[in-house]
């Protein structure tokens, strides 16, 4: 069976982003360049399934049109769909509890879901997030506090953390802009 998965694009001061939801929750937030990265992921997902332009306003893509104009709690309600393993699914809902403004390391995050030698598997999991910005990938540093590990790029890591207030001069020299 064939499944209808809605997509729209939101353009954003850090590049345009494409959204895809499957039942009124979100199953992929990826930028534009990363297209086929998100294909690939929705595939192994989906095995039959085929997208479809969102209406121009849905309430999912206003949220995160409200986060990048300075609603920066707005997609912390949005339902998502992410279809990880019982480990991935655990990490990325651990990552909804960091808050906005702050940010976490590997093994403070491997620490908080109770297995704090993981921290490889963490980062693993972290780089398989199949909706960035609403589960916070970009709130995790490395240990050395270098910014570090974020699908979207480090231009965008950089951009989301300081556009959420995380006071990037008083880090380490690495994570100033």
């Amino acid at each position: 069976m064939t499944i209808t998965l809605l997509c729209d694009r939101i353009d954003s001061a850090i590049g345009q982003i494409l959204t895809v939801m499957d039942q009124g929750r979100l199953c992929a937030l990826d930028f534009v360049e990363h297209e086929d990265r998100m294909i690939r992921s929705l595939e192994k997902r989906y095995p039959l399934f085929q997208l479809t332009a969102a209406p121009i306003e849905n309430s999912i893509s206003d949220r995160i049109r409200n986060y990048f104009t300075g609603d920066l709690t707005s997609v912390e309600q949005i339902p998502v769909k992410t279809q990880g393993t019982e480990f991935q699914t655990l990490v990325w809902q651990t990552l909804r509890k960091i808050p906005v403004g702050q940010v976490w390391t590997y093994q403070k995050l491997a620490i908080a879901i109770g297995k704090p030698k993981a921290v490889r598997a963490v980062g693993m999991a972290n780089r398989l997030n199949p909706v960035q910005i609403v589960i916070p990938c970009h709130r995790v540093i490395g240990a050395n506090g270098n910014l570090v590990g974020y699908a979207g790029g480090i231009d965008r890591k950089q951009w989301l953390l300081h556009h959420e207030g995380v006071a990037l001069s008083s880090l380490p020299p690495s994570l100033q802009l």
